[in-house]
């Protein structure tokens, strides 16, 4: 149940702010969102979102094919017109997912802290911490959230598209089923 999938057995994806993770492009339809999924080896099931937080109105939890019903490899938020607004990735069995070079995915906190760091000084972004002390950056649309694997605490990052038109700041996008989650 707590096992961790190694890097080199994870999908490999890119960030690219506000536009993609990996192959999923912010706007697609649900429909293009699942087939880009299937392509990568996932299935989508049920909704997760439980009810509608903001514009986000429906979700869709991807496991890999023939994996069991439990893990949630990488959740997709998406507005009441199924366009994709938001991404999570678990730090379990996600995909690595990489800004520039930084791996988010997995990351034992206080090491991606520090080198999350770093990164946003060098390029002259502000950073931002909750009170849980996760850092997130609303210059990348990243926030950057811990997730348990038995006695250790791995990084777990939200994902989020343009959300000038229906929260304020990075924190209102998001659903508490991501707060929830541990």
């Amino acid at each position: 149940m707590w096992t961790v999938i190694d890097d080199a057995e994870r999908p490999q994806w890119d960030l690219v702010p506000y536009e993609s993770v990996g192959p999923l492009r912010f706007g697609m339809g649900l429909e293009d969102v699942a087939a880009t999924m299937d392509a990568q080896g996932f299935f989508g099931s049920d909704d997760v979102l439980g009810r509608p937080h903001g514009a986000l109105a429906q979700s869709v939890a991807f496991r890999p094919k023939g994996g069991p019903l439990y893990e949630q490899d990488v959740v997709t938020y998406h507005r009441e017109s199924g366009e994709l607004a938001a991404v999570a990735v678990d730090a379990l069995r996600g995909p690595q997912v990489r800004v520039d070079g930084v791996r988010l995915i997995g990351r034992v906190p206080s090491q991606l802290e520090e080198e999350f760091v770093r990164y946003a000084e060098n390029r002259g972004l502000e950073r931002w911490c909750l009170i849980e002390s996760e850092p997130q950056s609303e210059e990348l649309g990243l926030l950057v959230r811990v997730q348990r694997a038995s006695d250790l605490l791995l990084t777990r990052a939200f994902f989020v598209g343009d959300f000038q038109d229906w929260a304020y700041t990075l924190d209102d996008c998001v659903p508490r089923a991501e707060f929830d989650f541990r």
